[in-house]
């Protein structure tokens, strides 16, 4: 056999590409990039291109942060590997369970590591499940999420992951119930306001408790604002209309701010934002800057000490990863929250943010984007054939797949996700660069746009 020559020949012969359009790949090729510089990224062939995606959602600090780039190498000449087994761990990963205590809403709590976001929010139901079923209450073991709200890739966070493509793989698994998504510009019936809206999703989810069971759910989850959804903030007070219900109930709210953590909304956390409290939150991306692949579960007090006394009593927690609280990870992460709070990052997006949204509220004129949205640096436009009736483009169209190809021919990296492009720039983006982003974003609507309409 001969192997391909090209870079792009290569990827296509030996590579599966994981959520990627393949009409585009093999009409267009694959991006193979080699470096980065702050924001943008190069490929092979020397074509620089700002990725106003931050990778994926996490290189908030850059491509070529010089001080996340010396705390690996001083961590990997000082320690370069180990675990967190048998009662030993690093001393990288004990400062970084402090920080991440220190920095969380919970005053004192217990943080547990993994290698991804879809292994913490695996792990969190694992630890739900070990928790309840320690507690005699063996039938609690139902998880509540919400449709196209995005959990993970592993067989249980895909079951919590509400989207239709899961059914490839006959996900989910049995006891996963998935509650009306809270966009309000989609999902609200005609002549309903938002706040008769949020009622209706309160009733759902109290509906919902009552008929399986408050004795079998084992926690909700949730992310502040969907991300891998396309963007979608809660609808006016989302949050303050559940939590009551669950805390009524007695069932732990769970916040993913593998996105929304460390800035990404504007706060901190994204259930800072958005006002409500949670027993636990799930960390990735920004935790390390996307500098390393790790993950957290960080429980507050209440579940804590219930699972530290679960434990206890077994004499051990029966679950970890080879690389749980890896120490490269661990120095890594400290210093990307250092970075992100105390070099000026976390600043930057509130500074910037309302400039953000008055430059996706002048794309949002288009005739063909029917809906802005977001908060901080994470906004999504939505394409629609007609506006007034919300109708959106026929699927074979690919509308927003062809924005975001018109956009990398343009320089820019953007993402599709169904009819919306995706925008959530690292935190470093100057006011310069966030104007290159909406000047060949709109020239890309205005082609594409032009083509199908």
């Amino acid at each position: 056999m001969t192997a391909p020559q090209s870079w792009e020949a290569r990827a296509e012969e030996f590579s599966l590409y994981g959520f990627t359009d393949m009409p585009s790949v093999h009409e267009r090729g694959t991006v193979v990039v080699t470096h980065g510089e702050g924001p943008y990224v190069v490929d092979v062939h020397g074509r620089r291109y700002l990725d106003a995606n931050s990778g994926l959602w996490n290189m908030v600090a850059g491509f070529d942060h010089p001080g996340l780039i010396r705390a690996a190498q001083d961590q990997y000449a000082r320690f370069p590997g180990y675990h967190a087994f048998f009662g030993r761990m690093s001393d990288q990963t004990v400062m970084l369970s402090e920080k991440l205590v220190q920095v969380s809403p919970f005053d004192t709590g217990r943080v547990f590591y993994t290698n991804s976001g879809s292994e913490a929010n695996d792990t969190m139901v694992k630890i739900l499940w070990f928790l309840h079923g320690a507690e005699g209450n063996p039938k609690r073991r139902k998880i509540l999420t919400r449709w196209n709200a995005y959990h993970g890739v592993t067989a249980v966070s895909a079951s919590m992951t509400g989207k239709p493509y899961n059914e490839v793989f006959g996900l989910p698994l049995p006891g996963f119930i998935h509650l009306t998504c809270p966009h309000f510009w989609r999902e609200g019936r005609e002549g309903e306001t938002e706040e008769q809206f949020t009622a209706r999703l309160a009733h759902e989810l109290e509906d919902t408790i009552q008929r399986e069971g408050a004795d079998t759910i084992a926690g909700f989850f949730a992310e502040p604002v969907m991300g891998a959804g396309g963007v979608i903030p809660p609808s006016k007070g989302y949050f303050q209309a559940i939590e009551p219900i669950l805390r009524r109930h007695g069932i732990p709210i769970i916040s993913d701010e593998v996105i929304c953590g460390f800035g990404r909304t504007g706060s901190t956390w994204g259930c800072e934002t958005y006002g409500f409290t949670p027993d636990a939150i799930i960390s990735s991306k920004n935790l390390t800057a996307g500098y390393f692949p790790m993950g957290a579960v960080i429980l507050g007090p209440d579940l804590a000490r219930r699972v530290q006394d679960a434990i206890e009593r077994i004499e051990e927690f029966p679950h970890g990863f080879t690389a749980s609280g890896h120490p490269v990870g661990c120095a890594l992460a400290l210093k990307a929250i250092d970075v992100v709070m105390n070099e000026g990052l976390a600043e930057n997006v509130r500074r910037l943010a309302p400039r953000f949204e008055e430059g996706m509220k002048r794309l949002a004129g288009n005739p063909n984007i029917g809906e802005y949205r977001g908060v901080g640096f994470m906004w999504a436009l939505e394409a629609v054939k007609d506006k007034p009736t919300k109708t959106p483009f026929d699927a074979h169209l690919s509308v927003s797949e062809r924005i975001a190809n018109t956009c990398t021919d343009l320089g820019l990296i953007c993402r599709p996700l169904g009819q919306s492009i995706v925008l959530c720039p690292p935190f470093i983006i100057t006011e310069a660069q966030m104007d290159e982003i909406f000047d060949k974003l709109e020239r890309a609507l205005k082609k594409v746009f032009a083509e199908v309409a």
